[in-house]
């Protein structure tokens, strides 16, 4: 028997042509910090004319200039000599952590917790390779799988159809937040910021002492992920809900039965937010209604998060 293939629909299910059309919301936006070309302790480096391994651009040759760094080809169509300048191999990296455990596929609003945070992922890689970072995802939960980073369209590209790739697949069993931490420290792959999209419901105890170890290796920003009905109390009602192809109502009436639900809800937000505000972690929340957009700049940029 063929498997279902999910249809794309960008409620239930990631669309790659929406995640790649976020590039241009993303055009729109603020422009990214311009990084201090010096390095100071504590900050990402930043982007130089060096002598590093990824080809920047060519100019005219000046006096000094190594020769073995010669633009033949420039030279010979212009005939003016060029040399080519090349980009620092430090430059900056974003690794954006992304929670595809059972919990993200979710959502009485809009659309699922997962395509959200897909959303949210492919603004920041677009965001990040238009400031001339390289950008790679590291899925964990159902999904525990790496792209490493990249730069340019290519490196947003190549994130935007990993998720998107990622999300049509039969999902495995969940990981805690800690586990996700520790093969993140492992796998960076020089990155020097990390973004984790997460609906929080994967933090568990030891999830602290791993995100502390992160945090010594790369700056750690925390986009939490929200269904409606995990950030406020519901208003009394009938709430018909569907998992696993069965269909069934939740009737809430008694401000207690609602309060429990609730909690019982908005338990995955409230431990992520507890994690970093004791970390002092930049930190954003939004719900599956929200344009991520402003949080990713916020997160991202040079201001603190709201």
């Amino acid at each position: 028997m063929n498997a279902v293939v999910p249809l794309p629909d960008g409620r239930v299910h990631v669309s790659l042509p929406e995640l790649i059309a976020l590039r241009a919301r993303v055009a729109r936006a603020p422009a990214p910090p311009v990084v201090s070309r010096v390095q100071r302790s504590g900050q990402r480096p930043g982007r130089l004319h060096g002598r590093g391994m990824d080809y920047a651009e060519s100019r005219v040759y000046q006096a000094g200039d190594d020769v073995r760094r010669m633009d033949w080809r420039l030279t010979a169509r212009s005939g003016v000599a060029h040399t080519k300048l090349f980009q620092e191999e430090r430059e900056g990296r974003l690794l954006i952590l992304l929670d595809s455990n059972a919990s993200m596929r979710f959502g009485t609003r809009a659309r699922f917790k997962s395509v959200q945070a897909a959303r949210a992922a492919a603004m920041a890689a677009w965001y990040a390779v238009r400031g001339g970072d390289r950008v790679g995802v590291l899925a964990f939960g159902g999904q525990r799988q790496l792209l490493r980073p990249m730069g340019g369209s290519r490196g947003a590209l190549g994130v935007a159809g990993a998720i998107a790739a990622w999300d049509a697949l039969p999902p495995g069993a969940d990981e805690t937040l800690s586990s996700a931490l520790q093969r993140a420290g492992r796998l960076m792959h020089g990155a020097s910021r990390v973004l984790l999209v997460s609906d929080g419901f994967a933090v568990d105890e030891a999830a602290r002492g791993r995100m502390l170890g992160l945090v010594g290796k790369a700056q750690v920003s925390v986009l939490t992920v929200a269904d409606a009905l995990e950030l406020a109390e519901p208003p009394a009602g009938r709430y018909p809900f569907a998992h696993g192809g069965v269909h069934y109502d939740v009737v809430l009436q008694g401000d207690r039965q609602r309060a429990e639900f609730a909690r019982t809800l908005g338990d995955g937000v409230r431990r992520l937010s507890a994690l970093a505000t004791g970390l002092n972690l930049r930190a954003h929340t939004i719900d599956t209604t929200a344009d991520p957009l402003d949080a990713i700049v916020a997160l991202l940029g040079t201001g603190r998060a709201r």
